[in-house]
């Protein structure tokens, strides 16, 4: 069981594991071991994550969110399997929660008049440096 904070955990079921070869040097063992682990979490029919927090997080997830609704997870940092698997699941366990806080909501705000103003004097004043920048005409 993946405990993602004191309310939510994620069953073992819900999760899937993958072990390829990882890339880059290594050595003789990279070619023999499978060390890299690609974490698979259903997240589209979880049942421990309410809609909500699956929206957040299918926007946080991007790419990793596949077709079918899953996160997927590729962890290849370390030459040990195990560190790769718990790295992974760590790296899931952040994403949902940041996905678990709601965005605040913004606020319309007027610019104020000054502000205006500042923004207006500033365009005026660019417009009339690139006004003078044409051709000088003799007379």
């Amino acid at each position: 069981m993946l405990h993602v904070t004191e309310t939510i955990a994620i069953q073992e079921w819900e999760l899937s594991e993958q072990f390829t070869r990882s890339q880059g040097p290594g050595g003789q063992n990279v070619n023999k071991v499978e060390t890299a682990v690609e974490l698979r979490f259903e997240a589209a029919t979880s049942p421990s994550l309410p809609d909500p927090v699956k929206r957040r997080l299918q926007r946080l997830a991007g790419r990793r969110w596949t077709q079918d609704g899953a996160v997927l997870i590729l962890s290849q940092e370390t030459r040990s399997q195990a560190r790769n698997r718990e790295l992974a699941r760590e790296r899931l366990a952040d994403l949902i929660r940041q996905a678990l806080v709601a965005p605040k909501r913004r606020i319309a705000t007027r610019p104020t008049l000054g502000s205006q103003r500042r923004r207006l004097k500033a365009k005026s004043v660019r417009g009339e440096v690139k006004s003078l920048r044409g051709k000088v005409e003799d007379e």
